[in-house]
């Protein structure tokens, strides 16, 4: 597993020829060469230089931060800083701004999704306040921070954000073409086994958006708030796709 940018060396060289191939299930990449870069051109060529393996996003988390506790709106601002903040050479700091969580993983597993990623783990599902257990102590944020003293929980809003995902595009879905017409938003959808649609939608902006939905012979529309992430369930008796 690697950062994103580098994907067409590691490629090349795993699914050179049949025999080379026959020893990797797929390639495994992490987020961190960039806060807000998704890497695209990496992810299509590592895709199309072996579509019958995997493609997984394994690692990600907010780096370089101890985890603000019960603070929801720290999650919502743009004062987060990753390790590129401190590390990255002066030609990439550009890759490396500050950020504001909870949009790094929207923007992220959007466009993960979008770019034939069968699958987003983050690094830690559950750390403790001081952002451990860690034997390196490079301390980082969970979407659930617990408080092992007092026997407290914390869902952070990034756990609310990964919910939007996992809870709705379920396992056996599909991810499918979605084609967005306005660039103020960013948005990916899957189909279920079920037939039922999802539609995951991020507005970054600080005012509503209007949404004009149409989906073979259904149209609906809808608005979203102003710095939102929204997920929109079509049934499978409401659309005539196929």
């Amino acid at each position: 597993d690697q950062n994103r940018e580098g994907l067409k060396e590691w490629v090349d060289v795993m699914f050179a020829n049949a025999e080379s191939s026959k020893y990797f299930s797929g390639t495994a990449v992490h987020w961190y060469e960039s806060t807000y870069e998704v890497f695209p051109e990496a992810l299509q060529y590592a895709h199309h230089k072996a579509p019958e393996k995997f493609l997984i996003q394994t690692e990600a988390c907010i780096d370089a931060e101890v985890p603000r506790w019960q603070d929801d709106d720290w999650y919502w601002s743009k004062e987060a800083k990753d390790w590129g903040w401190l590390w990255a050479p002066e030609n990439q700091k550009y890759l490396h701004p500050q950020y504001v969580p909870v949009y790094r993983y929207a923007v992220d597993i959007i466009g993960c999704f979008n770019n034939w990623v069968d699958g987003w783990i983050d690094w830690n599902m559950v750390l403790d306040r001081r952002g451990g257990p860690n034997w390196f102590e490079n301390w980082c944020v969970a979407p659930v921070i617990v408080d092992p003293s007092n026997d407290e929980v914390y869902y952070t809003p990034l756990y609310y954000i990964l919910a939007h995902f996992s809870k709705f595009i379920r396992p056996g879905s599909k991810i499918i073409e979605v084609k967005v017409s306005d660039d103020k938003v960013q948005a990916t959808a899957a189909k279920n086994e079920d037939g039922s649609l999802v539609l995951v939608v991020l507005n970054q902006n600080q005012f509503k958006i209007a949404i004009n939905l149409e989906i073979a012979d259904y149209k609906s529309t809808f608005s979203i708030s102003p710095a939102a992430i929204q997920t929109i369930i079509i049934g499978p008796d409401q659309t005539k796709t196929t």
